[in-house]
């Protein structure tokens, strides 16, 4: 079953890649830059599939209310991420709308989600980069909010987004509702899922 949203017949089998941005190495695990991987690796967690090495980077295809969908965290760090999802996009003969990039925001609140289709890319180098392999910025979006460095915090946003979420932030609540929020754009559409969650 094709998702509601779509329309014509597709190339691909795929209905939606699911891309979480982030930072490859230990040390970047928890970061807020690094909320897409964590989002992506909570619906491999739930779907109890496995991650195999694909495309510069790592990918797990999960059955989502009969829906094939891939789940893919690029290792090529955040300024390269169009090169893995552009590698990953042409081999299943994608549509850029059936493409979903999952990433941080620093200009949504802490704890804020917004989906929506195209947009501008806001300053955030991984967006940029897989507009640039794609060729368009009509790609989905799940703009997940991390906030910027509060009053009387020196760093600057780079810094920032490249530091640990806070006990206060509540990174695991904010990435179970990401989660929750990618399996219901799958299932109802962008629409239903930007009323539920935006």
């Amino acid at each position: 079953m094709r998702l509601r949203w779509r329309r014509g017949d597709r190339a691909s089998s795929l209905d939606l890649l699911a891309v979480g941005l982030g930072n490859p190495g230990r040390e970047y695990a928890r970061h807020r830059h690094n909320v897409g991987w964590m989002v992506v690796e909570e619906l491999a967690r739930r779907h109890g599939v496995s991650w195999k090495g694909r495309f510069s980077g790592q990918l797990a295809e999960v059955r989502v209310d009969g829906h094939r969908v891939a789940l893919f965290k690029p290792e090529t760090f955040m300024n390269e991420s169009g090169r893995a999802v552009g590698a990953a996009a042409r081999f299943y003969k994608l549509d850029p709308d059936a493409i979903l990039v999952v990433h941080d925001d620093i200009d949504l609140e802490p704890g804020r989600l917004q989906a929506r289709l195209g947009g501008g890319l806001a300053g955030h180098n991984g967006l940029r980069s897989i507009a640039s392999h794609l060729g368009t910025q009509d790609f989905l979006r799940l703009r997940v909010g991390v906030g910027r460095p509060g009053r009387g915090d020196p760093r600057p946003p780079a810094d920032y987004v490249l530091s640990p979420f806070t006990p206060e932030e509540d990174a695991d609540d904010l990435v179970a509702r990401a989660a929750d929020a990618v399996e219901a754009l799958d299932a109802e559409g962008l629409e239903r899922a930007q009323a539920k969650f935006n």
